[in-house]
């Protein structure tokens, strides 16, 4: 008796709404209702139930697509590791590093976390370059081509931010020259080309205080609060944006009918 009021609990919990909401198409036993459960799941929509047999030779794809996303998953885990022992102060940025690689327990993170943006940048521009080659960015993909390009813009501007973190020399001069290249952006930089023409009266609106290298340092020059800006640009916004952006590629994907063949 205990047996089957147990059944019928666990038969009333798979029957109960609140069950279905969550699995939608129970477990799956033929071919259509895994379909139903590929589809219904948000986690496995993000990828193709079928893919064609020359669409997952390594020698054709590289896999760099799949190795790009996994390498910004360790990227995101050990990043996370690192941001409960770096402070980002000019008086302990500098030092909270040294201590990552001496003292702090898995300070292998560190580095790993530094070469794995490094090969995130090569797989990125390897990925890049396979669709190129393979002419996969024409029609249907186009909109994908140009998610990717913002994908591998992000994935540079991810590696800038985190170039400051250190607070070393080295850091400190190579965002100074990176800035002041920012200085000569068209429109929004104080000294590129269409500047001058966003006036409003005798009034400049972009001018070495109010262009996008003020913007990104905090002030004229580097300093504290330029290391706070990149920390929060490089822990929050920017990964925020990619996963979005991410999300779109991976689904364009699914949608434009699974990885591309080769012309």
């Amino acid at each position: 008796m205990a047996e089957n009021q147990k059944k019928s609990i666990f038969q009333y919990l798979l029957d109960s709404q609140l069950y279905k909401s969550i699995i939608r198409s129970g477990v799956p036993r033929t071919r259509r209702q895994r379909m139903y459960a590929v589809l219904g799941n948000v986690f496995l929509h993000l990828h193709p139930a079928r893919l064609p047999r020359h669409a997952v030779k390594i020698g054709y794809t590289w896999c760099m697509g799949g190795l790009s996303f996994f390498i910004f998953v360790v990227l995101t885990i050990t990043g996370i590791m690192l941001m409960f022992y770096y402070r980002p102060t000019v008086e302990y940025a500098f030092t909270d590093i040294i201590d990552l690689g001496e003292q702090a327990p898995l300070g292998i993170m560190r580095e790993l976390h530094r070469w794995g943006a490094h090969s995130m940048v090569l797989t990125v521009w390897l990925h890049m370059l396979r669709v190129f080659m393979t002419g996969s960015y024409k029609p249907p993909r186009e909109f994908n081509w140009a998610v990717g390009t913002i994908l591998m813009t992000l994935t540079m501007f991810l590696s800038f931010t985190g170039y400051l973190l250190p607070w070393d020399q080295l850091a400190i001069w190579a965002i100074t020259v990176g800035t002041n290249m920012a200085r000569a952006h068209p429109f929004i930089g104080s000294e590129g080309p269409g500047a001058s023409l966003l006036t409003i009266g005798d009034l400049n609106l972009v001018t070495a205080s109010s262009d996008v290298r003020y913007a990104l340092l905090g002030g004229r020059f580097v300093g504290e609060a330029t290391l706070l800006r990149f920390y929060v640009l490089h822990c929050i916004l920017v990964p925020f944006i990619a996963m979005i952006f991410m999300a779109v590629h991976f689904w364009r994907i699914r949608k434009d009918g699974g990885i591309s063949g080769p012309l």
